[in-house]
């Protein structure tokens, strides 16, 4: 299989969606909205209970007053030393995952503080309203609202932000030595969140979503995760008379306008036989990281579990 570009066109695609106008005043509001946040959060002991670490739900309040729930797994002996930390991000509709791999990484010296976005699979709330309709899926959510502070995705990347900060903030963990990590959709968020948290030293994106929208439109959309901006158009706007409306929403959320915000070191992984969340969506992002940064390709692989990964992974984020 070979992806829609070869290789060496995907490492020179500048992205086809647009930037809007306003985007960094845009990104520049909504961090004054969340320097406005408070830091403090709830700690519960988790019913998961391990010999080599603690594990907690953690909860705290987002911007616009949400209540967001992460999982939070420290080493047993965190208070003897600071030690390096990692923000994990789960996949489109999903939740943070199980304790496990968490585990993994305290009993190497980490704490992981693992965000469930809001109004998906875990037990993060969204209360966002919103004008006009969503159809299905999240992207969408707030595209018809007159004020693109509504967009969904606006809140989901602040909470990125505001989760890292608060793992900043640990009293076992030392704050410049925390990475972010995730796959698609939390391979986006894991941009988003080095973008607008700059003091995040290290970030392991894999294959990530929400980048380059109308390069997806453009492809197969209805076999990929942006299958909802054809439901959009299919149902609200059949004549196509507002895609260039649409599309500069979209340039609000999109990840290749936050990637040359990042300061950290990237490692980056993509499938170049990836559907669900084509390569060239993710070049456009990759392209515009100025940071130092290393790209691992796969190149027989797609949208599916990647082998090796999760070691080389972890021994990445040891280097922390």
């Amino acid at each position: 299989m070979t992806s829609e570009r070869s290789l060496t066109q995907l490492k020179a695609y500048g992205g086809s969606s647009p930037k809007p106008a306003d985007f960094d005043s845009f990104w520049e509001r909504a961090l004054r909205e969340l320097d406005a946040q408070t830091l403090d959060y709830e700690l519960v002991p988790a019913e998961f209970t391990s010999e080599l670490a603690e594990c907690f739900h953690l909860y705290f309040t987002g911007v616009g007053g949400a209540k967001v729930h992460c999982k939070y797994v420290r080493p047993k002996k965190a208070e003897q030393a600071k030690g390096a930390g990692v923000v994990m991000f789960h996949g489109y509709s999903c939740d943070s995952g199980d304790w496990m791999e968490k585990v993994a990484y305290a009993a190497h010296g980490i704490s992981v503080l693992a965000m469930d976005c809001r109004g998906q699979g875990g037990l993060s709330e969204d209360n966002l309203t919103v004008q006009g309709t969503t159809i299905r899926g999240h992207i969408i959510r707030g595209i018809d609202d007159p004020d693109p502070d509504k967009l969904y995705y606006r809140n989901v990347f602040l909470d990125t932000a505001q989760t890292a900060r608060i793992l900043m903030n640990m009293p076992e963990v030392d704050p410049e030595r925390v990475g972010a990590f995730g796959l698609s959709q939390g391979g986006a968020l894991t941009v988003a969140c080095a973008a607008l948290e700059p003091r995040i030293r290290l970030a392991v994106p894999v294959y990530p979503f929400l980048s380059d929208y109308k390069r997806a439109w453009e492809l197969d959309i209805t076999t990929s995760a942006y299958e909802e901006i054809n439901y959009y158009f299919r149902f609200f706007d059949p004549h196509h008379e507002r895609e260039e409306a649409i599309f500069n929403r979209l340039g609000y959320i999109d990840i290749q306008n936050l990637a040359g915000r990042i300061q950290a070191k990237v490692l980056w992984v993509t499938g170049l036989a990836d559907t669900i969340c084509p390569p060239s969506t993710q070049f456009a992002a990759y392209n515009k990281i100025t940071a130092t940064k290393e790209l691992m390709v796969y190149h027989e692989y797609g949208h599916e579990y990647l082998p090796y990964l999760s070691d080389r992974t972890l021994q990445t984020f040891m280097t922390l």
